[in-house]
C-alpha cells in the first residue's frame, strides 16, 4: 500500500443564494480552482493522472460529467480522465476516498479530488424532477415495502427527538457557528485556503450585465443573537427545533484536494500538508438518515487505533444542528475542537462541494494550530456517512 498525502487543498469563496457566484457557470468556478491549485504548486496539468469529482444535481449546467467539462474548459490536459460521482451531500468527500484508494493501490501517482454545486442555478432536488412524466421519479413503489421515505428535514427532527436535543440546544449551536466563522474571517484563518474566482455580474433580474467581479470572500456568515434566533419559525414542523438559523445555508462553490503518493510528492519537490490515515463510507438507517457521522467516526478510530481524544480538529457537517450535537453526544467529542471556525450553518453547504470544503478547512487548521490529527465526516441523504482521518505533516 502506498503512503498517500495531500499536497494542497483549496476552495472558492462560498457564495450565498443569488450572490456573486450565482451567475457563474459551475464548470467555470470549479475549473478555476482546479487549474489555480496546480499553478500555485508550479505543476503542469498533465501531471494529474485522474480526477474524481462530486456533485449532486448532475443535470443541465452540472450535467455531462461536470468534472471533465470543468477541467477541459480551463486548459486541463486532454489525457487526464475525470469522473463525477454521487454520494449525496458527501459526494466530494467520497471522491477523496476513491482518490485515496486509487493512490494507495498504486494505480496512479497524482489524483485530484474535487466537488462543485451551484444551488442558485440548480436548487436541491433538481435531479429528481423530469421534464416528462415518463422519466419517472427517483423512488419506486417497491422502496416503500422496505423503508419509510423521509426528507432530510424530517430526519433532522427525528434525530433531535432520539438524542433529546432541544430548541435551546440548536439555537445555541447555531449562534456559536456564526460567532466562530466571524472570528475566523476577522483573523484571516481562511486566507491560505481560499482562491479568488472571477464571476459575471448580475442585475436585479439575475441577468448578466457583461461585467465581471473577482470574488474573494465568503458571503454567507450573518450577524445574529440568541434573541433573534429564538424568533425564527421552525422549517420542518410547527414544534420542530430547527430553523433557518440552525440549518445549513443554500450556497454556491467548489473545492479541490490535490493528492499524491508520498514518493511522487518527494520526486516533485512538494511538501505535503497532511497524510491520509484512513477513509470510510458507511451505511445507516435511511429513515433517520442523518446519523452517518457516528458509525463513520467509530470506523475511522477503530481502523487507525486512535481515540476520540487524540483528534485535534473535527469538521462535522452542520447540515442541521442536531446532526452535530447527536454525533458529539455519542462519540464523546470535545466541542471546543468541533468546527472551530464555523460550519455549514454559518458558511453554507454547497452540497457536492462540501466534502472537499471540509477537508480543506481541517488540513489548513491543523497547519495553523500545529495539531496532529483531523477527522472529517458528513451525513448524506439516503442514510450514508462519509469519513476521512488526516495527520498533519510537520
Amino acid at each position: 500500500m502506498q503512503d498517500v498525502v495531500i499536497v494542497d487543498a483549496a476552495r472558492s469563496p462560498v457564495g450565498k443564494k443569488n450572490g456573486s457566484l450565482g451567475g457563474a457557470h459551475p464548470t467555470d468556478v470549479l475549473g478555476q480552482i482546479m487549474l489555480k491549485v496546480l499553478e500555485r504548486n508550479q505543476l503542469d496539468a498533465a501531471v494529474v493522472d485522474q480526477i474524481v469529482g462530486g456533485c449532486i444535481n448532475k443535470v443541465a449546467a452540472q450535467g455531462m460529467n461536470v468534472t471533465r467539462t470543468a477541467w477541459l474548459a480551463h486548459g486541463g490536459a486532454e489525457s487526464t480522465p475525470c469522473i463525477t460521482i454521487d454520494s449525496q451531500c458527501g459526494s466530494s468527500q467520497e471522491a477523496t476516498t476513491l482518490a485515496h484508494s486509487i493512490l494507495a493501490a498504486g494505480h496512479a501517482d497524482v489524483v485530484m479530488a474535487c466537488g462543485v454545486e451551484n444551488m442558485t442555478r440548480l436548487p436541491i432536488g433538481s435531479d429528481a424532477v423530469g421534464k416528462d412524466p415518463k422519466m419517472g421519479k427517483p423512488i419506486s413503489s417497491s422502496y416503500f415495502a422496505h423503508h419509510e421515505f423521509t426528507s432530510q428535514f424530517e430526519g433532522s427532527e427525528r434525530v433531535a427527538e432520539k438524542y433529546q436535543i432541544t430548541r435551546q440546544d440548536t439555537d445555541a449551536f447555531g449562534l456559536q457557528s456564526q460567532q466562530r466563522a466571524a472570528n475566523a474571517i476577522a483573523n484571516g484563518y481562511f486566507d491560505s485556503q481560499i482562491i479568488a474566482v472571477e464571476s459575471p455580474v448580475m442585475d436585479d433580474d439575475f441577468q448578466k450585465t457583461g461585467d465581471t467581479v473577482v470574488v474573494t470572500n465568503d458571503e454567507i456568515p450573518r450577524d445574529t443573537s440568541l434573541e433573534a434566533l429564538a424568533e425564527l419559525k421552525p422549517v420542518a414542523r410547527e414544534d420542530g427545533v430547527h430553523t433557518a438559523g440552525t440549518s445549513s445555508q443554500i450556497a454556491d462553490g467548489a473545492a479541490v484536494v490535490l493528492m499524491m503518493t508520498a514518493d511522487k510528492a518527494a520526486e516533485l519537490g512538494l511538501k505535503p500538508l497532511a497524510r491520509i490515515k484512513a477513509s470510510a463510507l458507511v451505511g445507516c438507517d435511511p429513515v433517520l438518515m442523518l446519523e452517518g457521522p457516528i458509525p463513520a467516526t467509530e470506523k475511522l478510530l477503530k481502523d487507525t487505533g486512535l481515540s476520540i481524544d487524540d483528534i485535534d480538529v473535527f469538521e462535522v457537517n452542520e447540515a442541521f444542528a442536531s446532526v452535530v450535537l447527536a454525533w458529539a453526544k455519542t462519540v464523546g467529542a470535545d466541542m471546543d475542537k468541533v468546527n472551530p471556525n464555523g460550519g455549514a450553518i454559518s458558511l453554507g453547504h454547497p452540497l457536492g462541494a462540501t466534502g472537499c470544503f471540509l477537508i480543506t478547512k481541517a488540513v489548513h487548521e491543523l497547519q495553523r494550530t500545529g495539531g496532529s490529527y483531523g477527522l472529517i465526516s458528513m451525513c448524506c441523504g439516503g442514510g450514508l456517512g462519509t469519513g476521512t482521518l488526516v495527520e498533519r505533516v510537520a
